[in-house]
């Protein structure tokens, strides 16, 4: 599709299990860098594909941690994707286009790549909202194994895990149920596209927060906090019927409880504006 957003409105009308994530964060990096050239990335994201369904071919029979040191071999070893840790809050760290360029990024966006490779090659995997670290897990019924691919795709032992945990909560943290639930695909992707509108807002940049918001909108249209933050943003741009619009789709998704009153406040205010 010629047009990133009507591809991202596209996207955003999908299943969740029908998404290709990585054909989504390539129309995602295109919005934000129209200028890039998304082709070659494009041509890449085949290569890999192609590449991960031969690899797949020799570890036939493989267990997870063969299958995920397998992968391992191909991303960080033949492709070289790692993790940037000399400039990570380099916006070109979320940006799939960049970072297969660079072959660095953020570990949501190396994860995205991850996932492409592993689904392309017929193996479960997904994300892992780990506490102020994105993994990646690989699943095979009701086992699974977690990678750390900011690192070069290590498998992470239950130790790896716990001393990760404590580096984030502290010494006395323990690993407990739900630290490696599987994110939904539409997550993932909101994920890396909150890296670059947090990152703009707080180089105050408004106008670029707002654009990003509506691009997540686009995948992810039912998603009420997104609208309210998409209210705020133009609120503060004196967009009042831009900012009225967002808060009453918000009210839709979510019409009762404690930010649904603030809300309406904010709505009564701006209708008071319009009249």
């Amino acid at each position: 599709m010629s047009d990133p957003r009507l591809a991202l409105e596209a996207i955003g009308q999908l299943p969740d299990v029908e998404i290709d994530i990585g054909e989504a964060a390539l129309q995602l990096a295109r919005v934000d860098l129209p200028a890039a050239n998304w082709n070659s990335a494009e041509q890449h994201l085949s290569l890999l594909a192609k590449d991960s369904v031969a690899m797949a071919r020799s570890f036939a029979g493989a267990d997870l941690v063969e299958r995920a040191e397998g992968l391992a071999g191909l991303l960080a070893g033949t492709f070289g994707y790692h993790g940037d840790l000399e400039t990570y809050d380099n916006l070109a760290n979320a940006n799939l286009i960049r970072v297969i360029e660079r072959r660095r990024g953020l570990p949501v966006a190396l994860g995205i790549l991850w996932i492409h490779a592993a689904r392309t090659a017929g193996w479960e995997c997904h994300g892992v909202d780990f506490p102020a670290h994105f993994l990646v897990a690989m699943q095979e019924g009701s086992r699974h194994v977690a990678i750390d691919v900011f690192n070069g795709g290590q498998v992470m032992s239950s130790n790896d895990l716990l001393m990760l945990l404590r580096r984030v909560e502290g010494p006395d943290a323990e690993l407990r149920p739900g630290l490696l639930v599987p994110m939904i695909t539409r997550r993932v992707l909101l994920r890396l596209q909150n890296n670059i509108m947090t990152r703009r807002l707080q180089a105050g940049d408004i106008e670029g927060g707002l654009a990003c918001t509506e691009d997540m909108l686009r995948i992810a249209p039912d998603q009420a906090e997104l609208w309210r933050q998409s209210g705020m943003l133009n609120q503060k741009l004196h967009r009042v019927s831009a900012a009225a619009s967002c808060y009453r789709k918000y009210l839709e998704i979510v019409p009762k409880g404690p930010t649904a009153e603030a809300v309406r406040a904010q709505l009564e205010i701006l209708k008071s504006m319009l009249n």
